[in-house]
């Protein structure tokens, strides 16, 4: 099968990513780059508009040709519902064909190089993609439609340089192989995560050192579209008995491979507890793995105290104490600023790390925060170095996919330096959901590029 040939970067993109090695970009004013980031996005919009079917959909419909200014760029933004537009029953009835043609339209590469002959279930449709060249990555979807997002190995590379770099400056800890690395939460099996967990293992772990990994079955998109569907089914009443028994003998095995799995995190952190530690996880698995340390009689006293950790957002629907960090840095005497926190979302691929000191998240130079009004049409106005609204961004350095994206989150963008000294611009740590605020989240253009991609689809 054909290989994707690597993308051009133009100029001005590259000069923008250039800072990525160093970290500097954290530190660069928007003044000094504004200029150079709508000549950047005016660079991809030349590379991709004939490649990405919808970005050209957009483009022909806004009379767009040209990026001169960031008001440009508004009508060229994606929903990020695009990725989610595919039809339900391309997936649930395994019309892979159907669905690789729908990948064709966000795609910044052709999908007709997939190999779709005799594909077991949607695991196997994924490794046919990357197996082409095409890296997949996908939300969980556990309420609804998994959003099926493709890139490129040229993406790979770029997300696993990038995290290292971001959690290195987030956490002030350099990446020098020194460490025993843990990973405390169910692993997504996906190329893209495999990749940076590898990546991230490299960087800080002890070469020849084994990773531990969490004790339990790794989540797969199949598995979890198996349970959406059946979960409808049950909904429906249309689930028959034996469905139904054995959704109840899964989730048991499951559930019982968790409660088990504490205890042996547990023993496994408490038997390296002298040497240093990189930590990564959800909080409702370490903590789990913390209470059963404590029952064993071990606390932050007897942890090394130099680890760090890399602990996802939010309790993932877990109902745990109210002091859960506290509980957790103190057993494993980990201090709350070696905790690398970062916001991002699945639509882009760039991190944005979580200084300690002012708690604001960082925005690297070739990644262009664009603060929208609600329904998603037009830029906010900035006042006194701030603007608040919807988050929308422009990832530079997507190759497999189009950059532009508008999300469903309400955020507030600082222009002005952080406590922590760093001059970029910067996310407050207050960001919500239009959904969960509001009770909605309506993006005006999402209609019509939801029917487009799935006319062409």
């Amino acid at each position: 099968m054909d290989a994707i040939v690597k993308s051009p970067v133009g100029e001005n993109v590259r000069k923008l990513m250039s800072h990525m090695a160093d970290a500097s970009g954290y530190d660069i004013p928007y003044d000094e780059i504004r200029d150079t980031q709508v000549a950047a996005i005016n660079e991809r919009l030349q590379e991709k508009v004939d490649t990405i079917k919808v970005v050209r959909f957009r483009a022909e419909e806004a009379g767009i040709s040209e990026i001169t200014s960031l008001d440009d760029i508004v009508p060229l933004l994606l929903p990020h519902t695009a990725y989610k537009s595919y039809p339900e029953s391309f997936l649930v009835e395994e019309k892979w064909d159907r669905l690789t043609k729908w990948l064709g339209t966000v795609s910044s590469h052709p999908t007709d190089n997939v190999d779709l002959d005799g594909i077991d279930g949607i695991d196997e449709w994924i490794d046919r993609l990357v197996q082409a060249g095409h890296i997949i990555s996908c939300s969980s979807g556990t309420t609804g439609k998994a959003a099926i997002l493709p890139s490129s190995p040229q993406d790979t590379e770029f997300v696993c340089d990038d995290g290292v770099v971001a959690c290195s400056w987030g956490s002030g800890v350099t990446p020098a192989q020194d460490r025993l690395v843990f990973g405390i939460a169910p692993v997504a099996d996906l190329p893209r995560n495999l990749a940076m967990r590898e990546a991230l293992f490299n960087s800080f772990g002890i070469p020849g050192s084994e990773r531990f990994n969490y004790p339990v079955p790794s989540i797969t998109i199949g598995s979890i579209t198996r349970m959406i569907t059946l979960r409808k089914r049950l909904t429906e009443g249309t689930a028959t008995p034996s469905e139904i028994a054995e959704f109840e003998e899964n989730s048991a095995l499951r559930q019982k491979a968790v409660d088990e799995a504490a205890g042996v995190c547990a023993d496994a952190l408490i038997a390296a507890r002298h040497e240093k530690l990189y930590i990564s996880g959800f909080w409702a698995a370490l903590y789990g793995a913390a209470k059963a340390i404590r029952e064993r009689g071990f606390s932050g006293k007897d942890f090394h105290p130099d680890n760090t950790c890399y602990i996802g957002g939010g309790l993932k629907g877990a109902v745990l104490p109210d002091d859960y960090r506290e509980f957790v840095f103190g057993t494993l005497n980990l201090k709350p600023e070696r905790n690398y926190q970062m916001y991002g979302m699945q639509e882009i691929q760039t991190s944005m790390p979580r200084c300690t000191k002012g708690g604001r998240y960082h925005i690297a130079p070739w990644l262009v925060p664009l603060i929208l009004d609600k329904a998603g049409e037009k830029l906010m106005p900035i006042v006194d170095g701030k603007v608040e609204g919807r988050a929308a961004f422009f990832d530079l350095s997507l190759d497999g996919r189009w950059g532009g994206v508008i999300s469903g989150d309400r955020v507030e963008l600082d222009y002005s330096p952080c406590e922590c000294g760093a001059r970029s611009p910067s996310l407050k740590d207050n960001i919500g959901r239009f959904k969960d605020l509001e009770g909605d989240d309506k993006i005006t253009c999402s209609g019509t590029v939801d029917a487009y991609v799935r006319g062409v689809g």
